[in-house]
């Protein structure tokens, strides 16, 4: 037996205390690095931010069944409310009615009643092959939100500001699959209505892709659902949709975007200049149904 009285020493009575209290402490300490909504305990290091979790693109809402389950949603409530609510006036539908190639759908964003709105402009087959970029920071803040919007308008986490590099190859990745693509370049909501300016990633993201830019702009949705209210109010809504453009030969991204920028204030202006709503011939062609296309299914993505 070691030396010295039974309660003392390496293994006795007061060391097994301490070692015990010890590992409560430690306990403890643990219980409030993990514990949500609390400070992380001053010994710990910093959280590292140098490789941030990798998003996802949230393929499920892109697959059956939940392609037609929102095809209903979309079809038989918010359509219906959309017109009860709104009454809109759509100007230029022949550019959205029949896309051959995907495209960049680009809008001003006053209002979270902006991406309803633009869907129910949009035609049947082009809606069901349409993503939404949302805020990453806003609508998957809470994964039970995301989930819902996802279903419900099919939308995808998008970045609004830092790390945005992963984000952006998953969009191009969506444009080669065959999915439109519903963008809101000012990153945020308008707080008057007014065109705010646009951030140069939609033009990244055609000029890399080589893929048409289709202006649209949305009046009257700010007093729909304005910023700071949760309950939508009966107004009426217009929406002029402008000829797609397509980046030029040796143009940036940032110029591109910068032309972009200037056809949607021109459709918020009121302007009917051919190259920006298209002449009558093009117009004509854009609409004609003479010859109709067959309804293309895109194949299912595999999920993550």
């Amino acid at each position: 037996m070691p030396a010295g009285t039974w309660y003392s020493g390496e293994w006795g009575i007061s060391s097994l205390a301490s070692r015990l209290l010890g590992v409560v402490a430690d306990a403890r300490l643990m219980r409030r690095g993990f514990h949500s909504g609390t400070p992380r305990p001053a010994t710990w290091a910093e959280r590292s931010t140098a490789v941030p979790d990798r998003p996802s693109d949230l393929a499920w809402a892109r697959m059956e069944p939940v392609r037609s389950i929102r095809y209903g949603i979309q079809k038989g409530l918010s359509a219906p409310f959309a017109e009860v609510m709104t009454h809109p006036q759509i100007e230029g539908s022949e550019w959205v009615q029949q896309l051959d190639r995907p495209a960049i759908l680009v809008a001003n964003h006053s209002s979270h009643a902006d991406t309803p709105l633009l869907l129910h402009a949009l035609g049947d087959r082009v809606r069901e092959r349409t993503v939404v970029a949302a805020a990453a920071d806003y609508f998957y803040r809470r994964p039970w939100l995301g989930r819902v919007v996802s279903l419900w308008l099919n939308t995808f986490p998008f970045a609004r500001s830092g790390g945005a590099q992963e984000v952006m190859h998953r969009s191009s990745v969506l444009l080669k699959s065959g999915w439109n693509l519903l963008v809101f370049p000012e990153g945020t909501r308008s707080p008057d209505g007014r065109l705010q300016p646009f951030k140069p990633g939609v033009g990244h993201l055609a000029v890399e892709n080589r893929t048409p830019v289709i202006p649209m702009h949305v009046r009257g949705s700010q007093r729909v659902l304005p910023k700071g209210r949760n309950v939508p109010l009966p107004a009426p809504v217009r929406i002029r949709v402008g000829k797609p453009l397509s980046p030029g030969a040796g143009e940036t991204s940032r110029d591109f975007a910068d032309r972009v920028e200037q056809a949607v204030q021109a459709l918020a202006k009121g302007s009917t200049s051919p190259e920006l709503t298209g002449s009558w011939i093009e117009r004509w062609k854009a609409s004609d149904k003479r010859a109709p296309r067959p309804r293309a299914r895109l194949a299912p993505e595999a999920p993550e």
